[in-house]
């Protein structure tokens, strides 16, 4: 199914309106070293195969793929077997029955902790985010679950370019690409997936001096595009189905090169310090 560069004109984006997101089956448990693009790209082919209706690769096209595959290809796992909790750990940990290795790790990635209580952790990374538990996670790590925990990858926008890069290559068509995980939000319960990396698109849509329906002037309304398709994505991938990757049809973003730091409050703008 994979095209020469250049060999043939585009096909036509999806009409305006339409949105479809299909969950890539087949893509094994991924370890540290393996070429998560060409596992991707293999699972692509496979669904092009299958749905000779959606090939070929469209304009239009997104890839989200999750945080958790992303930072096991890379390797961004620390094994608990080796962690020495210090003791604010240990008691933060007891009284709230957690792992205190786990709650050592979180403790040693963060740039700032902002909050301890209730038996939760936020934390800033050191790539800007404020999240629970720094992005560390446990869940879904495959056979060794409990004795390790993956970190967020060190550049989720490098990351996403050379999945980007490497997906150009065996394809010939250029898939802008999201690197997803899932966050939790003030006010509200609940997660959703957000995006922490992107290639290939803008993260936001600024719509600011643009009008409305009504002919109104728009002051403050900026999109998260990148976040939007993220959770998107998610709802076609599940937390336990083992399907780690989406193809998202139809959103429509725009198209350049950016940074998901775009997306981050600066600290003067941030009302909750």
């Amino acid at each position: 199914m994979a095209a020469e560069p250049g060999s043939a004109s585009p096909p036509p984006a999806s009409p305006a309106g339409r949105l479809a997101v299909v969950a890539l089956e087949g893509i094994p448990e991924v370890r540290p070293g393996d070429d998560l693009a060409g596992l991707i790209n293999a699972a692509l082919q496979r669904w092009l195969a299958a749905e000779p209706a959606a090939a070929p690769l469209r304009p239009d096209d997104v890839l989200v793929v999750t945080q958790k595959v992303v930072s096991k290809a890379e390797g961004a796992i620390v094994d608990l077997t080796g962690i020495e909790p210090r003791p604010e750990a240990i008691e933060f940990a007891q009284r709230w029955q957690r792992d205190p290795r786990q709650v050592e790790v979180v403790l040693r990635e963060a740039r700032r902790v902002v909050r301890m209580a209730n038996g939760v952790l936020i934390t800033e990374t050191r790539h800007g985010f404020v999240c629970a538990n720094g992005g560390i996670d446990a869940s879904n790590v495959g056979p060794e679950t409990g004795s390790i925990v993956t970190l967020l990858p060190a550049d989720p926008d490098r990351s996403a370019a050379a999945l980007r890069e490497a997906i150009r290559t065996r394809t010939g068509v250029d898939l802008p690409v999201i690197v997803s995980d899932s966050f939790g939000r003030p006010w509200r319960w609940g997660i959703v997936d957000v995006a922490i990396g992107v290639a290939g698109l803008l993260p936001l849509e600024d719509l600011r001096g643009t009008q409305d329906a009504d002919g109104r002037t728009m002051s403050s309304t900026v999109r998260a595009v990148a976040d939007e398709i993220a959770s998107a994505a998610e709802l076609a991938l599940g937390k336990v189905a083992g399907r780690p990757v989406a193809l998202v049809r139809g959103a429509q973003p725009i198209r350049g090169e950016a940074t998901i730091r775009e997306a981050l409050i600066p600290s003067e703008w941030d009302l909750f310090r």
